[in-house]
């Protein structure tokens, strides 16, 4: 993975044109560089993301945040309800019980 200004790409390789690609994967519009080496495949990541952010200046419209926060999940209905019983338990809203296990498993892990 590549990182720069939040935004992460993953790399992999195209045996077709004998380049790595690399795709951004934490926003929905399509940002993709290749290179041929990790330096140029920084490079182009680079390149790719401050294009991206030009071209929504000139549009006038705000880029797509790496990360807004928000997270949406599918679950059962009964873990669903455990969840509710035990943020309600602890005398907290279900957003803030889930936050606070994942920042637990996070650091567990």
């Amino acid at each position: 993975m590549i990182e720069y200004k939040g935004y992460i790409g993953v790399v992999e390789f195209d045996p077709e044109i004998d380049l790595f690609h690399g795709t951004v994967i934490n926003t929905n519009d399509v940002i993709t560089f290749y290179g041929s080496s990790v330096v140029e495949l920084r490079e182009e990541m680079r390149k790719s993301v401050e294009d991206y952010l030009e071209f929504c200046r000139e549009q006038g419209r705000e880029p797509e945040k790496p990360f807004s926060g928000k997270l949406s999940i599918q679950t059962s209905p009964e873990l669903h309800r455990r969840v509710a019983l035990e943020a309600a338990h602890r005398h907290v809203n279900i957003n803030a019980y889930i936050q606070e296990v994942l920042e637990k498993s996070m650091m567990a892990g």
